[in-house]
Parts: structure tokens; C-alpha cells; sequence
């Protein structure tokens, strides 16, 4: 009964962190697409992940054998290639933020859940039924219903929220591959540091004077940054992954409210339509990837 108690208290608080996980990531999300509508979206993500890798060193220190051990690696091209994808998704996304707005890219890159579970046959070599494959169809319906092709003109910018998921479920797929081998440090420490390099060779040639005040939300943007990994970090040392997943959907919400609230957006029916679809199909995976486990 002592065990049952813990686990699930140990679950509520992975719970509630997972919501503030959402919550300041969506704040993230906003700062991002506030700044890269004055300024080169590669120097702002640039500057991000030079706190990002200072974290990133910082949290390696403060582990048995320090940086030296975060490092090893018996696979440097998987987590190197790792590294690349999550760094270039992150710039597509706020690229995404610009040219499309929170509400829409949010709808259409809620979709990575679902092509995680459809690569994950050929890519991790994991049994995959009819059902997640169905749910998957369900969810590009989904992503039809938002972008709308053929029933307005067609802005081919719908492409990069859709093109950032498929690197993201890319990115969480060889994450799960690299953890055969190496430890979660290791994947941290190679993702913070390898973006940080790969970045900086490419965005330091569009280096732009940024004015006091935007100074001020560069910190918080990085700060974000840093805090949302600091408490994903907690809330899966303290929970299951399986009962804290489904409420990283609050993203959603929380970026449309930014969306809506700060940016001046607006929400179509079809949007809405076609997010909730796409939310639906996600937590249906969830359930269905919890109940084979």
C-alpha cells in the first residue's frame, strides 16, 4: 500500500510539473516569435543556445565524473546527428512563428506524437497495429483540415510547422535509439553543445545591433529555455513517462492563449477543428502505447 501511495504522489507532482513544463515553453515560444519578427531568426537561436550549452555544461559538472564523462560517447555520430536536428527544428519553428503565428503552427506541429509512433517500426524496429497506423490517418486528416489546401490559396510557409514536427520525431526517435548505449547525460550534453556549435558557425554572420529593451527579453528567452529543460529533467526523475506524456498537449492551449491574448490572433473553426483532431489522435497512440506496455 506504502508503494502504491508513493508512486502515485511521485506521478501527481511529475504531473504538474510536466504543466509548467508546457507553460513556460509556450511563454518561449512567444518571446521567439516576437524577436525574430525584428531580428535574424538564426542569431536568436544562436544566442539561445549559448545559454542552452552553458546550462548544459553546468548540469554536467554537477554529475558523478563531470564533463568528461557526459561526453563519452560510443556513438558521437548518432548523438552529433542528434544534435543537428534539434537545433534546425528549432529554427524552423520560429521561422514557422513569423509567416504562420502561434495558433496555426502549433495545430499542425502537434501532429510529432503521431509520426513518432508511424516511424517507429522502421526506424526503432517496434511492432506497430493497425490502430496507431489508423489514429495516424486520423491525425493527417487533422493537419489537412487546418491547412486547407485547395480551399484558399495555399501559403507554402504551411509547410515548416509540418517539416519541424517530422525533425522532431526524428529527433525524440534517435533519442530513444541512443539510449541503448549511452545515458540521458550523455544525449543532453551532446544536444546543448553540438546545437551550440553548429548554430554559432551559421547564424554569427547575421549578427544584428539589438536595442536595450529586446536585450531584456533575449534573457527571458533564454532563461525559459533553460528553466522548461530544468523541470522536464524533474518531472521525469519523479514520474512515469507514460502518465505525465498526455499533458504535454497543454502546450497547445497555452500557446494559442499567448497567440490570441499578446499577438492579436485569431482561432478558425477549422483550426480548431483540425487541432483537436490532431490532439485526439496523439493521446489515442499514448493510451494505446501505455496499454502494450
Amino acid at each position: 500500500m506504502t508503494t502504491v501511495t508513493h508512486s502515485t504522489q511521485n506521478n501527481t507532482l511529475g504531473i504538474w510539473l510536466m504543466v509548467a513544463v508546457t507553460l513556460v515553453f509556450a511563454v518561449q515560444d512567444g518571446l521567439s516569435q516576437y524577436l525574430a519578427s525584428t531580428y535574424n531568426v538564426l542569431m536568436i537561436v544562436m544566442i539561445r543556445y549559448w545559454f542552452f550549452a552553458a546550462f548544459v555544461i553546468v548540469i554536467a559538472t554537477r554529475r558523478a565524473g563531470g564533463v568528461r564523462a557526459a561526453a563519452a560517447t560510443r556513438q558521437p555520430r548518432l548523438q552529433a546527428f542528434r544534435g543537428l536536428l534539434l537545433v534546425g527544428e528549432i529554427c524552423v519553428m520560429v521561422l514557422s512563428f513569423t509567416y504562420l503565428g502561434l495558433v496555426e503552427t502549433h495545430a499542425v506541429f502537434a501532429c510529432y506524437p503521431l509520426l513518432i509512433a508511424a516511424l517507429s517500426g522502421p526506424v526503432l524496429g517496434e511492432y506497430v497495429g493497425w490502430r496507431r497506423y489508423a489514429a495516424v490517418a486520423v491525425g493527417f486528416i487533422g493537419i489537412l483540415i487546418v491547412l486547407q489546401p485547395g480551399l484558399a490559396v495555399f501559403s507554402p510557409y504551411a509547410i515548416l510547422p509540418a517539416f519541424a514536427a517530422l525533425m522532431f520525431a526524428l529527433y525524440g526517435l534517435l533519442t530513444r535509439y541512443a539510449a541503448r548505449r549511452d545515458s540521458a547525460a550523455t544525449s543532453f550534453f551532446w544536444t546543448g553543445t553540438v546545437g551550440a556549435v553548429a548554430i554559432t558557425l551559421a547564424g554569427i554572420w547575421f549578427w544584428e545591433p539589438m536595442v536595450a529593451p529586446d536585450w531584456l527579453f533575449m534573457a527571458m528567452l533564454c532563461v525559459t529555455g533553460a528553466l522548461g529543460h530544468f523541470l522536464l529533467i524533474k518531472c521525469y526523475d519523479v514520474a512515469e513517462a507514460s502518465a505525465v506524456q498526455p499533458f504535454a498537449y497543454l502546450q497547445l492551449p497555452f500557446a494559442i492563449s499567448i497567440g490570441l491574448l499578446v499577438f492579436g490572433e485569431t482561432v478558425e473553426p477549422h483550426v480548431l477543428l483540425g487541432g483537436g483532431l490532431i490532439v485526439s489522435a496523439g493521446l489515442f497512440t499514448l493510451w494505446r502505447a501505455r496499454q502494450k506496455g
